[in-house]
């Protein structure tokens, strides 16, 4: 079980580093700078590959009452928030500091649980967020390749992300899994998710939708890199990988404690962040990296917190 465990670890590590190193390669490298249209790409492969394997038996969907799938729909559309947003700002911000700014949706979280659920919250999840907070708060002083859109881009992405953890937690028990949950994200069905009739492909029509008045529709043909095969195969690439890295999240929930699962999230933003550095252009300063090991310290407090606590 033991090995088990570290190799769906292992695997969800892998699918994270290469997803982002994929993403990162296509929107800053390439510069496709149109999230409307390669996340609507994202979201048909893994919609399409999703609902293949359910098929085929290898992931288990189950049938979802109405009433079910009608209060997921404002997640659905947080989903939506979340890839669009996050394309917009991982355009333009390094990996490191995209992901310091991700993580105060944890902040956001732990503020509802305090303020609206009256829950208990531990001294360490506390210093956790205010070290997430005051990382990211200072970042934008202190980055030498400050852009105002990017950290725009990502501050709605993490209040969508802070919005669809919260919804989450709100959800019923055994109400939705996590797998019905990302079905539902990508596809939503007019009756069960189990019918093959009606289904239709929600956040790419979302997404396509915006792709006109955005301006990402008209402007793509004139993307230098459109008929290159390096663009074509990191594309493909993006949507397998970010496919392959949902379902291994999901293997990992499922088989791992809340503290066991924090800790492999937090390896693998730590490797991939490390790597980032490496491959693509960033400008580190005593100050920089200051407030990036200042956002490492709050979540390994945050992991220290959960495994406490489970």
């Amino acid at each position: 079980m033991c090995v088990r465990r570290c190799l769906v670890g292992l695997t969800f590590c892998t699918c994270y580093l290469a997803s982002y190193l994929t993403n990162k390669y296509v929107l800053s490298v390439l510069k496709f700078t149109y999230p409307t249209l390669f996340q609507g790409w994202q979201t048909l492969i893994g919609g399409l590959l999703l609902h293949v394997s359910w098929k085929l038996g290898w992931a288990e969907i189950h049938g979802s009452s109405r009433s079910d799938v009608s209060a997921w729909l404002p997640a659905s559309v947080l989903f939506v928030g979340i890839i669009y947003a996050g394309s917009r700002a991982l355009s333009k911000l390094a990996i490191p500091v995209f992901l310091t700014l991700h993580n105060v949706a944890e902040v956001i979280l732990c503020g509802h649980q305090m303020c609206f659920r009256k829950e208990k919250t531990s001294p360490a999840k506390i210093c956790s967020a205010l070290f997430l907070l005051a990382a990211a708060g200072c970042l934008p002083f202190n980055d030498p390749q400050f852009d105002p859109g990017g950290y725009f881009w990502a501050v709605i992405h993490l209040l969508c992300v802070g919005a669809y953890e919260i919804l989450q937690k709100a959800r019923k028990p055994n109400a939705l899994s996590d797998i019905d949950q990302q079905y539902l994200n990508y596809m939503f069905s007019a009756g069960k998710t189990s019918s093959l009739l009606c289904c239709f492909i929600f956040s790419v029509v979302l997404l396509a939708l915006a792709s006109h008045p955005t301006g990402d529709l008209i402007s793509v043909p004139d993307f230098p890199f459109l008929y290159f095969y390096r663009f074509h195969g990191s594309c493909c690439a993006s949507g397998l990988l970010g496919f392959f890295l949902m379902l291994s999240t999901v293997k990992l929930k499922s088989l791992m404690a809340p503290g066991q699962c924090a800790a492999w999230i937090f390896f693998a933003k730590v490797i991939t962040a490390g790597s980032s550095v490496l491959l693509f252009d960033m400008t580190l300063t005593s100050a920089t990296v200051g407030c990036l090991l200042l956002g490492g310290l709050g979540e390994a407090l945050l992991v220290f917190s959960e495994r406490k606590g489970s």
